[in-house]
């Protein structure tokens, strides 16, 4: 439904540093930039593009994994690029069985995570 997003960040180079640890091991990187923007995707075409702005703040993004340890190495590749942890790598049977999430909060205030249904 979504073709993409774009966040509104306070500081461009601080959080395309963030996004590009994280979405690494969920199989996207940076894919598209120009002086005020920054896109990231799977492919050469991004779905999340990062814009200098007045940072959004409450957003919550929720990024498909491949697999629980790519879930595991996007939770610690966020703390390591400067994302404060918001729900450690695991099951959140209250969402369904086999929810196996990670939860950061972005340099800009944002929910982010990473998902994995297998």
């Amino acid at each position: 439904m979504l073709d993409h997003i774009e966040l509104k960040v306070k500081e461009l180079g601080n959080a395309a540093g963030f996004y590009e640890a994280v979405l690494k091991p969920l199989g996207a990187s940076l894919c598209y930039e120009d002086a005020n923007m920054k896109g990231f995707g799977r492919t050469k075409v991004p779905g999340l593009y990062l814009a200098k702005g007045t940072a959004n703040k409450g957003i919550h993004l929720a990024f498909a994994a491949p697999s629980r340890a790519a879930v595991d190495d996007f939770h610690e590749a966020g703390l390591k690029a400067g994302g404060k942890d918001n729900g450690a790598p695991g099951i959140r049977a209250d969402y369904a069985p086999n929810y196996y999430a990670a939860f950061l909060i972005d340099p800009d205030g944002n929910n982010v995570e990473a998902v994995c249904l297998k």
